[in-house]
């Protein structure tokens, strides 16, 4: 039993709330005198559902390019000292068969309920907007390609980037569409009406909204202006402030509204580390001040947040509501990856997935399946 805090339930927040505990599920949500039984005091700190993060490449010095196990493991335990109980594990672009082994061991992960799932955000992106991608490895969609990534995924890869203007990037998109995995639009150079074709074919998210695309312009609207002004597409924001102004993630998610805003942390293995020299893929990246930018030119590469921190950042730099930020580090994203009505919401039957936020929304006590996570940031409960 945890009480004594504000719990974000789905539509309000409850003050001197508490949420009940059994069996790794939630039994209840309410406030004011709780059921009997042991409990946790959180002394007033707020109680969010556990995040989720679609778009992560590592953490804790450690990357999901890794062949293994343990280096893994590192990655998703840094994640989940701040909060992330389900992420999807995101790859790079490499050549067509390193891409099959690093998906065949995330595959593992997936299966011992580590990960969500796997994100494939290249090879099938542009040139023109690669970011922090190597450019030699980037490939044109085709059918048996697609297909053969699938494959080594064995229902394991939940999410894949394209850029549409490709050739064959809407078939693939249909490809991917039909198969069960979400297509997403990124790393960009179309213009709109080469997106809206993809649009049609079934993409539904739109990868780290602005990085990594064509820019917005008042003549050409692009593929910003396209994928936020379309109903069907759900906007990923990396709510870092560095990768995006506080008043562009406002006008954004404002825009898009509750039902259609993803927080990522688009995270690198320097997230939760020490600055210094890294790799993402093939690329050598070096951070300074939890900045993370490519050796060779200085552009920006992927980033150190964690989900934690894009929560605050929403709402003390954004300026936006507490349940919008649930919304969109936890409600949301779990219907994107179609496990809502397990988690993503504090709700009886669920499972208990949660984040207790101190005063400064810094967590204090992170649940995962109605388990403590040993070690929880540096936060502590205010009392």
């Amino acid at each position: 039993m945890i009480m004594g805090g504000r719990v974000a339930a789905p539509d309000r927040v409850l003050d001197d709330g508490w949420v009940a505990v059994t069996d790794g599920r939630i039994a209840g949500v309410g406030s004011g005198t709780p059921p009997s039984g042991e409990h946790v005091d959180v002394g007033g700190a707020l109680v969010v559902p556990g995040f989720i993060d679609t778009h992560c490449h590592g953490g804790g010095g450690a990357s999901f390019t890794s062949l293994d196990p343990g280096e893994l493991l590192t990655a998703v335990r840094a994640h989940r000292r701040h909060g992330t109980t389900t992420m999807l594990a995101s790859l790079v672009s490499d050549p067509v068969d390193i891409l099959r082994e690093q998906v065949a061991a995330l595959r593992e992960l997936v299966q011992d309920g580590e990960v969500a799932g796997i994100h494939l955000e290249g090879p099938f992106i542009s040139k023109a907007r690669c970011g922090a991608h190597d450019p030699e490895t980037l490939l044109e969609p085709d059918t048996g390609t697609v297909e053969k990534l699938l494959r080594a995924g064995q229902g394991a890869i939940r999410m894949v980037t394209i850029a549409p203007e490709l050739h064959g990037g809407v078939k693939a998109v249909r490809q991917l569409a039909e198969s069960g995995v979400i297509a997403a639009i990124g790393h960009t150079d179309g213009v709109e009406e080469q997106l809206l074709p993809a649009i049609d074919a079934g993409a539904t998210v739109a990868t780290h909204l602005f990085n990594g695309m064509r820019p917005l312009h008042h003549r050409e609207p692009g593929p910003i202006g396209a994928l936020l002004d379309d109903e069907r597409i759900t906007i990923e924001l990396i709510c870092d402030l560095v990768h995006l102004h506080p008043t562009v993630v406002r006008l954004a998610a404002k825009h898009a509204g509750r039902d259609r805003t993803v927080l990522i942390t688009d995270a690198m293995s320097a997230t939760d580390a020490a600055d210094g020299r890294y790799t993402l893929g093939r690329l050598e990246v070096d951070v300074h001040d939890g900045v993370a930018t490519l050796a060779d030119n200085g552009s920006l590469a992927g980033s150190t947040l964690t989900m934690d921190t894009a929560f605050r950042n929403l709402v003390r730099g954004a300026k936006l509501g507490i349940l919008d930020a649930v919304h969109a580090t936890s409600q949301r994203p779990a219907e994107l990856l179609g496990i809502a009505g397990h988690t993503g919401m504090l709700c009886s039957g669920y499972a208990a997935d949660l984040v207790v936020l101190d005063q400064d929304l810094r967590p204090a006590k992170v649940l995962r399946r109605g388990e403590w996570v040993a070690e929880v940031g540096t936060a502590t409960l205010s009392t």
